[in-house]
């Protein structure tokens, strides 16, 4: 029996945020820490909707920052090959 992994409901794909540029995903990234500060000050107060959305917009930033630093490798060894 195939087992279905259930994909969360605010999971960003990996394909969309490689093709965005630099900068928008630097606001991106503003956007998710904004978004996860938030989330932890609900949930000091109790009234979080839905813990799995803080592990989640974690694994968003470090998605975010896997690309980031991808981009910015390639740039550099297109660099050195000129």
């Amino acid at each position: 029996m195939r087992r279905v992994r259930r994909v969360g409901k605010y999971r960003l794909n990996p394909s969309d945020l490689r093709s965005k540029s630099v900068e928008e995903l630097n606001k991106l990234l503003a956007d998710q820490r904004a978004q996860l500060i938030s989330l932890r000050q609900k949930g000091l107060s109790g009234s979080i909707e839905s813990p799995a959305k803080v592990r989640e917009i974690r694994k968003n930033i470090a998605r975010i920052l896997t690309i980031i630093k991808e981009k910015s490798r390639s740039e550099a060894t297109a660099k050195e090959g000129k």
